[in-house]
């Protein structure tokens, strides 16, 4: 059987997360081996601040990985999120360069380049590009030009961005940590490739990864992304919230969260409707806990409405909205989001993986999948994600007066 092994980490706000995954290349199966999560400090809303810091949890993370799958892998690919990443639609348009009009990979990979050339802000860089749709001579909703015959070739894309000084930190605590960085994907779209299939995609659907402290949005339509919107709003507010009402630590109100926090229907003044808690020596009321949590989560809800209206207009997407992330683990979530949005609604589940069922693992597996689409192609996956020049250019400035 032919295979390959790779490792995924994925750098959230309050843990790290990592696993080993073999894919079977006759079958395209992937097996989860080894699964790990570590608390970590040196996080910010999703982005790495302090390299050293994170690099140790990294370690942490690695050498349990290690542990369980009895392998010592190297090669990593991670994710990259947080409140500084962001998008933007361009347009590229060039001549096709053979005498004989045929359009060739090269003048795709030209008019990708074209279209990723756009002016931004000081320290904000392009990280990937995704096409939605190529024009060949006026003929719009193209997705594969190569072969073709025309005279002039545009494509629409999808930019993400991001600060620069987030990717750099990200890629030093990968170094400090002594594995060996392949690639990085952004949260957004390795969340939809672990939860969303083709058909979702095609008909058109939207991811809400709802994490620690920051909540992606990711909207499909006809296959490709449509966009996607990132918000400093996670379950981590909850928990806040929660230790200043309850004038508790926050680990305990973190505990309080977890073991009694819910949105389904509580009736008030009913049989038991007091819960008291021996760590702190606190008591409230159930209905007190269920206002908190639902305040948060709807303004979670709120923001992702506006970010979706922002993104499809008057449009629905048809599949609705599929949700993921720790936070979606609180129970009576899907109900809520149906009657806050008017949309179908459902629990994420990881698809074409062996060994894993968690939805915080999500991004994690969705980084995988990603990581080995990109060791499959790796020359065509760097050139149309702009990463590989970026890297390049990062090591000459080194070598700059």
């Amino acid at each position: 059987m032919k295979s390959s092994i790779l490792m995924a980490l994925d750098i959230g706000s309050g843990t790290i997360k990592g696993v080993i995954g073999e894919k079977n290349l006759d079958t395209g199966i992937i097996e989860i081996l080894a699964l790990a999560e570590k608390p970590c400090l040196g996080i910010r809303n999703g982005e790495v601040v302090n390299p050293e810091q994170v690099s140790l949890g990294i370690m942490q993370v690695k050498e349990e990985l290690y542990k369980s799958s009895g392998m010592k892998i190297k090669d990593v690919v991670v994710n990259i999120g947080g409140t500084h990443l962001f998008s933007v639609n361009s347009q590229g348009l060039i001549s096709v360069a053979r005498a004989d009009q045929t359009i060739s990979k090269e003048d795709v990979l030209r008019v990708k380049k074209e279209a990723e050339a756009v002016s931004l802000p000081s320290n904000k860089e392009v990280i990937s590009i995704f096409p939605k749709e190529f024009i060949v001579d006026g003929e719009a909703g193209v997705k594969e030009p190569s072969g073709l015959r025309g005279i002039r070739l545009e494509v629409k894309v999808l930019l993400a961005c991001i600060f620069s000084p987030i990717i750099n930190n990200l890629e030093k605590a990968i170094n400090l940590s002594g594995l060996n960085y392949l690639d990085s994907f952004i949260t957004p779209i390795a969340v939809s490739q672990a939860v969303l299939s083709q058909e979702q995609k095609e008909l058109g659907c939207c991811v809400l990864d709802i994490g620690f402290s920051v909540t992606s949005l990711a909207v499909f339509d006809k296959g490709d992304i449509v966009d996607f919107a990132v918000f400093p709003l996670g379950s981590s507010h909850i928990t806040n919230d929660l230790a200043i009402g309850l004038r508790t630590e926050i680990q305990t109100a973190e505990n309080i969260k977890k073991e009694f926090g819910t949105l389904k229907t509580v009736v008030k003044k009913s049989i038991g409707d007091k819960i008291k808690v021996t760590d702190g020596d606190i008591e409230f009321s159930k209905a007190f806990l269920k206002n908190v949590v639902e305040s948060r989560v709807n303004e979670i809800f709120s923001e992702a409405q506006k970010a979706l209206k922002k993104i499809m207009g008057q449009s629905q997407p048809p599949c609705g909205i599929v949700l993921t992330g720790g936070g979606s683990l609180l129970p009576g979530i899907v109900e809520f989001a149906k009657q806050k949005t008017k949309l179908p609604c459902r629990l994420g589940e990881i698809k074409n993986m062996k060994g894993v069922e968690n939805p915080c693992f999500a991004t994690c597996c969705g980084v995988l999948s990603l990581g080995f689409e990109s060791m499959e192609n790796d020359s065509g996956k760097m050139i149309s994600n702009g990463k590989f020049g970026k890297k390049i250019k990062r090591i000459l400035k080194a070598f700059l007066p």
